[in-house]
């Protein structure tokens, strides 16, 4: 799976569709991470305020990483340092 994004929304969006894809419901993920169903859901609704070791610690458990390109190319974060 390979989804850009660049607003909050599109990052809920990305996540619910990892989780979607998987079969797993927001109660899965809160299970795997001692997360709050409440916390899964606004992220994945693009709520502000999450923290971002809430994000990456969900994106771990649906097998994701975090990579941050410049718009429009492919530059892995290992080529900037």
């Amino acid at each position: 799976m390979d989804l850009t994004a660049r607003t909050a929304d599109q990052l809920g969006e990305a996540l619910r569709r990892a989780r979607k894809a998987r079969g797993w419901t927001q109660s899965d993920i809160s299970a795997r991470t001692n997360l709050r169903v409440a916390t899964i859901s606004s992220l994945e609704n693009g709520g502000a305020g999450t923290k971002l070791a809430t994000v990456m610690a969900i994106m771990a458990v649906l097998k994701l990483e975090f990579r941050l390109v410049t718009r429009g190319s492919s530059v892995d974060i290992e080529d900037i340092f």
